[in-house]
């Protein structure tokens, strides 16, 4: 079948997953739903043939782009120890420990391929996870240490699976040469990166001050940071993941890849959100196409293994799984203990937090199997050096997709009664009020300045002091509202009624403007810049916490 057609079909069936989902009130996870799609497509004869190395190209960097590029900087920064601790010293001791036990539970596979296994179901993917916390949705901490620890164990696990890949075709492997090749390509990888945001961010920022800038044009070049950072990357023979990760974290500091305008900010999440809809959605419809073929090699896969039923395949799927599962509810309960949720105070005396097994449960259970290892599973080769057959590829890919589908399955039965009624950060605590304070401060001096200057027109003058009044009452309104002497609750259930009045206002407005344009009052061009208008200040509302 057509490429093409296979893509618009693929699309096609992500916007009727999330319809779906929207109409079973997300009981349902999105990526379940388009797993499903996806074996459905197989079934009415959909058979995608396709390069691992590209799909890993197209899909993997914008994706982790995207991510870096929107995870909060000074949370990431803030918990980079839990975040380092669950994304380097969970992922080694995985690949090591449970390498080890799947050439113990597997006694045909070598163990470089039980570490190359490992490797690759390292690495865990947030975006499920938040799929299936929608209705009951994680703690923000513990949301933004899902989000580091992802960031950094896909580009971990990814280099300890290249390594042990390449160990299984060489038929060697140096302990303290891996170890230093992996800091270099690490290190490598972030560099590109930086380099590659920052050069483009200069030289963007050179020309955007002599020809101005253009939302569309500013839009292209974010597209195509992730690829260019990644192929250099890739080049060079150094991580080009971890590169296209640094780029995302690049981007979100003005002063090296410059100041987006309002407008372009608005036009660029749009299309970001849609491509990570596309990307992810697409994704987990192709894992599902992927099943039915799966299926039907089993019985040469169990043939080669020696085992007298395909049903002892997925008994290993199992297993792996409850391990991979057990030792990331050991590990975490060991950080938690040393490093996380401790209280940064000095005083010795005050006693530090209890830990909660439901929130170790949570941790544990929230590394679902995603994108990363569909992904880098496929892109082991299928011959050897010798041109020989590459051992136990089926094998391998059966058990990482087992594990996916397990792993999604687990979450989605338990993460949505674990996360119910835990403790969330208030989203209006004292630093918020106080910010709102000073920003209605500074914006009450400056009209009042401006209705003050002098000027050679009166009718001027007399506008903007009437305008200026205007707009004094609504900020010193609110700056009685942002007071010291309210509780963050007032201040809480204020901000709340503002936005539901200011949603209902809109709306109206909105109606009116239809009704305008049906009755012929107004031009179109009128209508499409006033409805734009409304557009910004609904994004605007939307985006304010809630």
């Amino acid at each position: 079948m057509d490429m093409v057609t296979i893509v618009l079909v693929f699309l096609l069936a992500v916007v009727i997953s999330v319809f779906v989902s929207k109409l079973l009130r997300e009981k349902i996870p999105l990526p379940i739903l388009q797993i499903a799609l996806g074996t459905g497509l197989s079934t009415l004869g959909f058979d995608v043939e396709f390069d691992p190395h590209l799909f890993l190209l197209l899909f993997i960097p914008p994706l982790l782009f995207l991510d870096g590029w929107r995870i909060p900087k000074e949370a990431l920064f803030h918990e980079m120890r839990p975040i380092l601790s669950l994304a380097i010293g969970l992922v080694i001791v995985t690949v090591v420990g449970m390498g080890l036990f799947i050439h113990w539970l597997i006694p045909t596979i070598s163990l470089a391929i039980a570490f190359a296994l490992a490797a690759i179901l390292s690495p865990t993917d947030p975006v499920s996870v938040s799929a299936m916390t929608v209705n009951s949705p994680l703690p923000s901490r513990i949301a933004h240490i899902l989000e580091g620890e992802s960031l950094l164990n896909d580009a971990t696990g990814l280099v300890c699976f290249s390594f042990a890949v390449m160990a299984t075709l060489t038929g060697t492997f140096s302990l303290s040469s891996a170890t230093g090749e992996f800091f270099i390509v690490a290190l490598g990888g972030g560099l590109v990166g930086l380099v590659v945001a920052c050069g483009i961010g200069q030289l963007n920022q050179f020309l955007v001050k002599r020809t101005g800038e253009e939302p569309g044009i500013q839009i292209l070049i974010s597209l195509l940071i992730p690829f260019t950072a990644y192929l250099v990357a890739e080049h060079l023979h150094v991580s080009g993941i971890l590169a296209a990760v640094v780029a995302g974290i690049a981007m979100h500091y003005e002063r090296l890849v410059g100041r987006m305008q309002s407008a372009t900010r608005v036009q660029s999440k749009a299309v970001w959100d849609t491509i990570q809809i596309a990307l992810n959605g697409m994704i987990f419809i192709l894992l599902g196409e992927q099943l039915p073929r799966l299926w039907h090699s089993l019985p040469q896969v169990a043939e080669s293994l020696g085992v007298s039923h395909v049903w002892e395949l997925f008994g290993y799927v199992i297993i792996i799984t409850l391990m991979l599962g057990a030792l990331r509810f050991v590990w975490v309960w060991l950080a938690m203990s040393m490093t996380l949720f401790q209280r940064r105070n000095k005083d010795k005396s005050q006693s530090r937090p209890r830990l909660h097994l439901r929130l170790i449960a949570v941790m544990a259970v929230s590394g679902v199997r995603g994108a990363i290892t569909f992904a880098g599973i496929l892109t082991l080769p299928l011959v050897m050096m010798d041109g020989s057959a590459f051992p136990h590829r089926d094998l391998a890919i059966f058990i990482s997709m087992g594990v996916i589908l397990c792993s999604l399955l687990i979450a989605s039965m338990t993460l949505p009664f674990l996360t119910r009624g835990l403790t969330h950060n208030l989203p209006y605590d004292d630093e918020e009020i106080q910010a709102r304070f000073a920003l209605n401060e500074a914006a009450i001096i400056h009209l009042r300045n401006q209705i003050n200057h002098p000027g050679d027109d009166l009718d001027e003058m007399a506008l903007r002091a009437e305008v200026g009044n205007y707009l004094l009452e609504i900020y010193e309104r609110h700056l009685d509202n942002n007071g010291a002497d309210n509780s963050g609750s007032d201040i809480q259930q204020f901000v709340k009624m503002e936005k539901q009045l200011s949603r209902s206002a809109l709306q109206a407005k909105r109606a009116k403007l239809v009704q305008l344009r049906k009755d012929r009052n107004i031009s179109e061009q009128v209508y499409i810049h006033l409805r734009h208008e409304l557009d910004l200040k609904e994004e605007t509302l939307n985006h304010r916490k809630k």
